[in-house]
């Protein structure tokens, strides 16, 4: 399943700082139809996306009954990115067995 949405950076301060896209309320419907084939526990899905020129996997986190993606800063340094910028993201779930 391939995915494209918009959405802010946004910064949750734990004890560190992480940064996250959460995930459009409709695409994060069409994430959970096919969550239980990808998930590999705690409900976090695994992906393959893109920002820019920046492609990396990651797992998406559940939070509020949606998702979040998060932002590495090996993928926000090169494109320049902060808490509060808009981005475009290409998402492929990664299902498995």
């Amino acid at each position: 399943m391939h995915i494209v949405f918009e959405g802010r950076v946004v910064e949750w301060r734990g004890p560190a700082p992480f940064y996250f896209v959460p995930v459009p309320e409709d695409r994060a419907a069409d994430v959970q139809q096919v969550a239980a084939m990808a998930t590999y526990g705690w409900g976090v899905v695994p992906v393959a996306a893109g920002i820019g020129e920046v492609a990396f996997e990651t797992s998406l986190f559940p939070k509020d009954g949606g998702y979040w993606l998060p932002v590495r800063k090996a993928v926000r340094t090169p494109l320049g990115l902060v808490a509060g910028d808009e981005v475009t993201v290409g998402m492929t779930v990664r299902l498995h067995g």
